[in-house]
């Protein structure tokens, strides 16, 4: 396995969309999701860790609060790669012959 220098806990996108816009600018979920043309639970599920930043959803956010669509991308990635290593002893592969 290669190693290098990673994020062991990175941070989900939807808790740090949560806590760095929402509550930073003192916003409901409801107007937050007016905001950005999607709906309540859309965004709910989002800023409770319950689905994953789509690239459309990082481009409303881009849009409406200037914070970089591809910053949220990466993100995204670097959560679900922590999640996947986390799984590692548990995903069994074939042996070469």
């Amino acid at each position: 396995m290669m190693t290098g220098i990673r994020m062991k806990n990175p941070v989900h996108p939807g808790s740090f969309v949560k806590t760095e816009i929402v509550e930073a600018l003192e916003l409901t979920v409801t107007r937050a999701a007016a905001k950005l043309g999607v709906t309540r639970p859309a965004l709910s599920a989002l800023l409770n860790e319950r689905a994953a930043m789509s690239p459309e959803m990082a481009i409303r956010l881009d849009k409406a609060f200037g914070v970089s669509m591809e910053t949220l991308m990466r993100m995204q990635n670097s959560w679900d790669i922590a999640q996947a290593r986390k799984r590692w002893d548990e995903i069994e592969i074939a042996t070469a012959a």
